[in-house]
């Protein structure tokens, strides 16, 4: 008798076109890293080719390992990365991560009291695209 192995939990996606995140506003975003997870990704922006704010949690990394990777998107392409080596978050654990829109800069506040200042290098003063997808469950997100 053959027996199977466990088929690994499916990767979310979640677009969302039309919202407004305005500068001084926060996004929390509430989920569950999964147990096999090997990156997810936040992206607020106007659109998939134009991306403010690029957040992508990395457990297995060619490079690093375990990374945080932040960048930004324009016309489709990629700026810069910066890469955050202390990454707090963990697989299989409940997270709330917040963005707050500061204009000129993203304020990401992760677990342990972590947190990541990325630069507005689009200059944008309206979101009004949020995709989250990945290896992660989300529960709830809000705007505030």
């Amino acid at each position: 008798m053959r027996q199977s192995s466990p088929t690994p939990a499916a990767s979310m996606e979640l677009e969302m076109k039309n919202m407004e995140l305005k500068v001084g506003d926060k996004l929390k975003i509430k989920g569950m890293i999964l147990h096999d997870a090997d990156r997810f990704q936040i992206d607020l922006g106007c659109n998939r080719e134009d991306i403010a704010l690029h957040l992508n949690p990395r457990f297995n990394d060619d490079l690093d390992g375990t990374v945080l990777v932040f960048n930004s998107m324009t016309a489709g392409c990629w700026g810069d990365e910066k890469r955050e080596m202390l990454n707090t978050l963990q697989k299989g654990s409940e997270v709330k991560i917040v963005v707050k829109f500061s204009g000129d800069m993203f304020e990401v506040e992760l677990p342990d009291e972590q947190e990541v200042q990325f630069p507005n290098r689009e200059d944008m003063n309206l979101i009004n695209y949020l995709r989250i997808r990945g290896d992660f469950k989300l529960v709830s997100f809000k705007i505030c």
